[in-house]
C-alpha cells in the first residue's frame, strides 16, 4: 500500500462520514480514525481523521493544524530556490503543537537553519536551508504528508 492508497482510504472514511476504519492486506495492517488526539493536541486542533498503524500508538506531539499557512505567490517563481522533501513522512512546522512555527513566510533564514521537522517510521528529521534567504512560499502545512521530493518551501535568494 502506498501513499495514494492511504489518502484514496482517508478520502472514503471523510466521505462515508466513518468514525473508524481498519483494514488488513497482505500483513499490512492500518487503523484510520477521526477525531483522534495524540498527547497535547485539543481536538479543535484536528482538522482531517488521524492515519494510525494498527501496531502504533500514535506519534508523541502530534499535529499543529491550527496555524495555517498563508502562502504568498512570489511575482516570478523563478527566482525562487525550491527546498524539496528529502524523504517521504509527515511535515510538522513547529517543535511541538504549542509552539510557534520554525519559519513564516517573509522570514529571514540562514543556511543550516531548521525550517521544519518531517517525522518517518517514528524519526524526527530537521529539515535545515541549504541557503541563505528569504522565506517566500510555504508548500506544506503541518500534519501534512509529503513524499520523496514535494516542494516545501521556496526561498528568494539575498542579493
Amino acid at each position: 500500500m502506498n501513499l495514494k492508497d492511504i489518502k484514496e482510504l482517508i478520502e472514503f472514511v471523510v466521505k462515508q462520514d466513518l468514525n473508524e476504519f481498519d483494514l488488513e492486506q497482505s500483513g499490512f495492517k492500518i487503523r484510520i480514525r477521526k477525531g483522534l488526539t495524540a498527547p497535547g493536541v485539543t481536538p479543535a486542533a484536528i482538522s482531517a481523521p488521524a492515519v494510525v498503524p494498527a501496531s502504533a500508538a500514535p506519534p508523541a506531539g502530534g499535529a499543529d493544524l491550527s496555524r495555517p499557512t498563508a502562502p504568498v505567490k512570489a511575482e516570478n517563481a523563478t527566482d525562487l530556490h525550491i527546498i524539496k522533501s528529502p524523504i517521504v513522512g509527515t511535515v510538522y512546522r513547529s517543535p511541538s503543537p504549542d509552539a510557534e512555527p520554525f519559519v513564516r513566510i517573509g522570514d529571514f533564514v540562514e543556511k543550516g537553519l531548521v525550517l521544519c521537522i518531517i517525522e518517518a517510521m517514528k524519526l524526527m528529521n530537521e529539515i535545515e536551508s541549504d541557503i541563505s534567504g528569504e522565506v517566500a512560499e510555504i508548500y506544506v502545512e503541518s500534519g501534512q504528508p509529503v513524499e520523496y521530493g514535494e516542494p516545501l518551501f521556496g526561498i528568494r535568494i539575498r542579493s
